[in-house]
């Protein structure tokens, strides 16, 4: 609700102040707003996500030109700049389902799979452990993944190339393919961010490159980038 209404708010008065037509009515806001509160620990604080959506609509998406201009998705840029920002509470990450067995205390602050190597494949599937908002449930995340292709909002190439080559080069170099594939924001990134009209290609074979470029930057990352 704060980032949606962050991103919001913050088109609104941009456009005002830019003198251009409102354009609030397409809902990309809102879209935005989604996607950047997926990316984010549930425990950071409100006025930092609203930092983040301010981010996200004012310097990444209207300072360009606002829908179709920006060169890069705003959401994942309001992320990383969020991320340079405020690494301590970016990094914060809490057991689910801590008051289960804990009666003192606000949390429960825990890794999250890729951090400890976590391969419980059903503890992955269903998102009982740390992580993003978006990164915990990969079964919500296939069902909301699979809907938007049925209802062909999306296409399948980006994130089928996306996962294929992220979990065939864990597995070639010695990893778990399918943990990596369900650890992580993978499955947020490769159905949601990945295929944002805007900043992916419109072509079969720009798709296909794109996604199989995801995966491999994806792998490249989590095993030389920490």
């Amino acid at each position: 609700a704060v980032c949606v209404g962050g991103c919001v708010a913050a088109e609104f008065v941009t456009r005002k102040l830019l003198k251009r037509p409102n354009t609030i009515g397409d809902l990309s806001a809102v879209v935005t707003g989604c996607i950047l509160a997926l990316n984010l620990p549930v425990t950071l604080p409100p006025y930092i996500a609203l930092i983040g959506a301010a981010a996200a609509i004012v310097v990444v998406k209207q300072l360009f030109g606002g829908l179709g201009q920006n060169f890069v998705n705003p959401a994942a840029a309001a992320r990383v700049i969020l991320l340079v920002s405020f690494p301590a509470q970016m990094s914060r990450w809490v057991e689910p389902f801590y008051y289960r067995t804990v009666s003192l205390g606000d949390a429960v602050t825990t890794a999250t799979p890729l951090a400890t190597g976590d391969t419980e494949y059903l503890r992955l599937f269903l998102g009982v452990h740390g992580g993003c908002i978006g990164e915990t449930c990969a079964l919500t995340l296939l069902i909301g993944g699979v809907y938007l292709i049925l209802r062909r909002v999306i296409s399948p190439v980006i994130p089928l190339c996306f996962l294929g080559t992220l979990a065939g080069l864990t597995w070639i170099l010695g990893g778990d393919g399918l943990a990596a594939v369900l650890s992580g924001g993978a499955l947020l990134g490769a159905f949601f961010m990945a295929t944002d009209y805007v900043t992916s290609p419109v072509t079969f074979g720009g798709k296909f490159v794109f996604g199989i470029g995801c995966g491999l930057i994806t792998v490249l990352i989590r095993r030389f980038g920490a």
